[in-house]
């Protein structure tokens, strides 16, 4: 049975991202325009419903990525050197990582880093039985924060970053650009980044993929209130809500609301916060890129863009950046 590092046996770490849950909700339905952070979705019922709607039919992103992952896999990880230390962020049930672990070279350990504690041990435990001569060193953390990488003997070649599922593009562009250059940091400057990005094209089928006909993408938007109703003991009525995405051209994303059905007032702990008929909730942005205009904000960030790989419908990019001044290429 794969057991817990001791590092994260104790209980301050948990608290600290209780604590923080807290802080960010009031901080949140405070604002005038209100919002919550969208690393909040994953719960152990919210990262449940996830990997259900990365199997929809509407939900083309996860079978683009698979495509190119399963066609290109070794030439991703041909870009990374030997006895290389990879690092996941947001791994979530790391289905595509295990292409990537398959083909690298003697990796010296695989560290997913994910909010979602229950749902990260339980995968690490399965990859640690499927990959038995490898270090499966998860690490328990919110990655747009500061955190420490765990002790790797021997000592890693160099340090790979693996960000998939187009999980930056649920950030702001500042928030972006601060992430990449915390990623660039980490890796140092032998590392590489392998990430995901979903590209710009028809509005209808992107309105489509976060609003799925069987309402699984609203259960996912939903299960938020859930969690603050369970965790912070709030009173919302989910009945008097609704799941809204749409996609704003001018700035080339989704962004995804739960919408107030009536004027109510919600309570949480002895906090009352009031919202409108009608009143937003912003709950996530999640960004469409060109490939010229990624590699614009990864210049921005400290990386320079070295090899693209898409599906064949080029709905989908795997992108490998570096650091220093090479020059672009495509595959």
């Amino acid at each position: 049975m794969f057991a817990e590092p001791p590092m994260f046996a104790e209980t301050p770490l948990v608290q600290s991202l209780e604590t923080e849950f807290r802080k960010d909700v009031f901080h949140g339905l405070s604002k005038s325009e209100k919002s919550i952070p969208s690393k909040y979705f994953y719960d152990e019922a919210g990262s449940a419903l996830f990997e259900e709607i990365c199997g929809l039919d509407e939900y083309y992103l996860t079978r683009a990525e698979l495509q190119i992952m399963k066609l290109h896999s070794r030439a991703i990880a041909g870009q990374l050197a030997a006895g290389a230390r990879l690092v996941e962020f947001g791994s979530g049930s790391s289905l595509k990582t295990r292409f990537l672990l398959d083909a690298l070279v003697k990796p010296a350990a695989y560290v997913p880093v994910d909010v979602s504690r229950e749902h990260l041990f339980r995968t690490a435990a399965e990859l640690q039985k499927k990959y038995t001569e490898l270090k499966v060193l998860p690490v328990v953390a919110d990655f747009t924060s500061t955190f420490e990488l765990p002790d790797c003997d021997p000592a890693p070649s160099s340090t790979a970053i693996y960000f998939p599922g187009s999980t930056l593009g649920n950030l702001t562009l500042p928030e972006s650009r601060q992430l990449l250059r915390g990623m660039a940091d980490m890796a140092g400057p032998d590392g590489g980044l392998v990430i995901g990005v979903d590209l710009q094209k028809d509005i209808q089928r992107i309105e489509a993929a976060y609003n799925d006909s069987r309402g699984v993408t609203e259960a996912f938007n939903l299960n938020l209130l859930t969690r603050i109703n369970r965790e912070l003991k709030a009173d919302f009525d989910l009945a008097s809500f609704r799941h809204e995405a749409r996609y704003d051209s001018n700035h080339h994303r989704i962004e995804t609301h739960i919408v107030s059905l009536r004027d109510q007032t919600v309570s949480i702990g002895d906090q009352q916060f009031q919202f409108a008929e009608g009143e937003k909730m912003l709950t996530e942005y999640s960004y469409k890129y060109s490939i010229p205009s990624f590699s614009v904000l990864a210049a921005e960030s400290g990386w320079v863009l070295k090899n693209t790989w898409t599906d064949s419908n080029r709905d989908f990019a795997v992108l490998h950046l570096v650091h220093g001044h090479t020059t672009g290429s495509s595959a």
